[in-house]
């Protein structure tokens, strides 16, 4: 692969229920961001789209959205009704790695949260609470952000 066009995708899903967000904290046993709070998501796979039939002529819709539902299922035991897109940026990880995330809002939460082992713990928090968490860069402005879009649902 060239190594000039090689990046991750990855999703977040910033899931706002009552006025809160959800944030987890990634365990310090991470390579990227130990001990961090997020929001839950992560890299978009190839079995998000390619185990599926393709809506028209190979071509698969709604990968982003399929890749942020299981995120969530296999990260927090959750399932959500709406979605919708807030921001997207590239970025270099720590350790080198360049992706380019795509965050969605997400509401209508069902199940109990259940942490995969890559994550310690969660909060719900609202937008001033969540200035005393040790945020990873930019989630903070992800939740201003999601907050200012909530007020047009």
């Amino acid at each position: 692969m060239d190594e000039k066009k090689a990046f991750y995708v990855s999703v977040t899903g910033i899931v706002m229920s009552q006025g809160r967000y959800l944030i987890v904290k990634r365990s310090d046993k991470e390579k990227a961001f130990p001990g961090k709070w997020t929001v839950p998501g992560g890299k978009v796979e190839r079995a998000d789209y390619h185990s599926k039939v393709p809506n028209a002529g190979g071509l698969w819709y709604e990968v982003l959205e399929a890749a942020l539902r299981r995120e969530l299922k296999e990260e927090v035991g959750l399932s959500v009704k709406r979605t919708g897109y807030v921001t997207s940026m590239a970025f270099e990880r720590p350790d080198k790695a360049h992706g380019v995330i795509v965050s969605f809002w997400c509401e209508g939460h069902e199940g109990e949260i259940r942490l995969c082992d890559a994550l310690t713990t969660f909060r719900w928090v609202d937008l001033e609470e969540a200035k005393g968490f040790d945020l990873i860069e930019g989630i903070y402005d992800e939740l201003v952000m999601v907050d200012k879009l909530s007020k047009h649902f």
